[in-house]
């Protein structure tokens, strides 16, 4: 049986990367709390190194690799966000880093991945395994794979972004408690969600988490609904490239099925939307994938008037050809 993450090794993840993770702020904005008629707290992990929360996980895991094993250096699955984060981990760790990403990932993931120092390889989605291309590295060269998402330690490290939310909190109520009501995470495996319940029930037992995907990429969605894993039939499809995964990671979903809430999900065109109020409200860049939450609460009308609601933005690596067709909605 996969070894599940508690609360303590969040916790231990949170000693682990701070002295290299960014602590990013928790920010609110009046027009958000307008459209909503709710009290929003956005967490903009798009302020994070590499630009996602996935540098979180990435350096909280390969920092825990043991000595012997680091020589072999380290091989990744991803369509950017945790190539980057496990490019630049290993980096500062001073590992090798190979990592498996598909051909039509957004150029500036590519290039970035590229300019940690990190071999990068392409595959086509559609009809190629990335696992097993990954898998058939690690045999050859005896390096330690690292999830993007199906990881104890991955899921742990991206828990910190929960922590950094609660003490956040306090200092904006300058001591005192605000009940936090909802969550709203944009999903793909569910390792940051995992992660982030962790966390967050620990402070505010029976706080409604929710997953966010893109329409037909709603694996978690559907899993939650059944009650057990099911996948996505088509690999490709969404411009939200962070989010697509062919099904729910199994040690995150013991975790989820027992802690969410409903699972959501928007269009394209939502989260393209949600891009532009980003971009123009928040004065944030975010990519597609990153921004599903805040278009869920976008398109969430008065539902939740009056709650105290927690968005995290996942992601700001987007191409200038994505951001100047969101701007043009």
């Amino acid at each position: 049986m996969k070894n599940v993450p508690d609360y303590q090794d969040v916790l231990n993840a949170a000693d682990r990367i701070k002295v290299v993770a960014i602590k990013t702020p928790l920010l609110q904005n009046q027009q958000l709390n307008n459209i909503t008629g709710a009290n929003i707290f956005i967490k903009p992990e798009c302020l994070q190194r590499t630009g996602s929360f996935k540098f979180r996980g990435a350096y909280n895991a390969i920092s825990m690799m043991k000595n012997a094993k680091r020589k072999y250096g380290v091989v990744a699955c991803s369509s950017g966000n945790h190539a980057q984060g496990v490019a630049e981990a290993a980096r500062l760790l001073d590992i090798k880093a190979t990592i498996v990403m598909p051909h039509d990932s957004p150029v500036i993931k590519l290039e970035r991945t590229r300019r940690s120092g990190a071999d990068v390889i392409t595959y086509d989605r559609n009809i190629q395994d990335r696992d097993a291309i990954a898998s058939n590295i690690c045999q050859d060269t005896g390096a330690t794979y690292i999830h993007p998402f199906d990881n104890h330690n991955v899921i742990a490290g991206q828990g910190t972004t929960g922590l950094e939310i609660v003490s956040q909190l306090q200092e904006h109520s300058k001591g005192k408690t605000i009940k936090l009501l909802r969550a709203l995470v944009c999903t793909g495996g569910g390792g940051l969600t995992s992660g982030l319940a962790l966390a967050l029930d620990h402070h505010f037992k029976g706080i409604k988490i929710h997953s966010v995907e893109p329409e037909g990429f709603d694996d978690y969605r559907r899993s939650l609904n059944a009650g057990e894993r099911v996948g996505n039939l088509d690999k490709s499809g969404s411009i939200c490239d962070a989010l697509l995964t062919g099904s729910p990671g199994e040690i995150g979903f013991k975790i989820n099925h027992k802690l969410l809430a409903e699972g959501l999900a928007v269009s394209d065109e939502q989260a393209l939307k949600a891009v532009k109020f980003a971009f123009h409200e928040l004065k944030l860049v975010v990519e597609p994938g990153g921004a599903v939450a805040l278009a869920a609460l976008l398109n969430s009308g008065n539902r939740w008037s009056g709650e105290n609601i927690v968005c995290i933005i996942s992601g700001g690596n987007i191409d200038p050809q994505m951001m100047t067709r969101a701007l043009a909605l």
